[in-house]
């Protein structure tokens, strides 16, 4: 698939410049609590309101699930932050990512009927920065930019 002829320039790198922003922010979620000695899911799983809180509380209670979490989470969100940044399996990247971030919000769902625990300056209802990035990791698996701009333009070279 080639987007760059259905997008011009300037639609195209401000696409690679979101790309490279969420990775940077996400790698950056990955490293802080890599090295936080203190930082665990416990936390937020113990706090999880909403429909699958239970679901969600289960895993907090089980700390074999709640080793496997950590780890999954910080390296899940390293490998998908440097994988969006250098543009390297960058569809696989933007939808692990989105799953990722999915369960965050259904763990913590902006809904009226849901008591937020955690102290946090959103006062957000139905759309929080959650929903808004899957939407944008939606965006860049739909406009795989990294096969332009990217990695993936080598890993994926076909030649004619």
């Amino acid at each position: 698939m080639k987007y760059s002829h259905q997008l011009n320039a300037f639609q195209l790198y401000s696409i690679v410049v979101v790309r490279i922003l969420l990775g940077w922010y996400l790698l950056y979620e990955g490293l802080a609590k890599l090295f936080n000695p203190h930082w665990s899911s416990f936390g937020y799983l113990k706090s999880a309101q909403g429909f699958l809180s239970n679901v969600f509380h289960s895993l907090a209670d089980n700390p074999q699930a709640i080793d496997v979490i950590n780890f999954l989470n910080i390296w899940g969100l390293i490998a998908i932050g440097f994988a969006l940044i250098l543009g390297v399996f960058g569809r696989f990247a933007s939808l692990a990512g989105a799953f990722l971030i999915l369960l965050y919000y259904l763990a913590h769902p902006p809904l009226i009927d849901v008591n937020e625990v955690l102290m946090t300056n959103d006062n957000t209802l139905w759309v929080d920065k959650n929903l808004i990035f899957i939407s944008v990791l939606v965006m860049l698996y739909l406009f795989p930019t990294s096969r332009i701009i990217g990695l993936d333009r080598f890993i994926f070279f076909k030649r004619h």
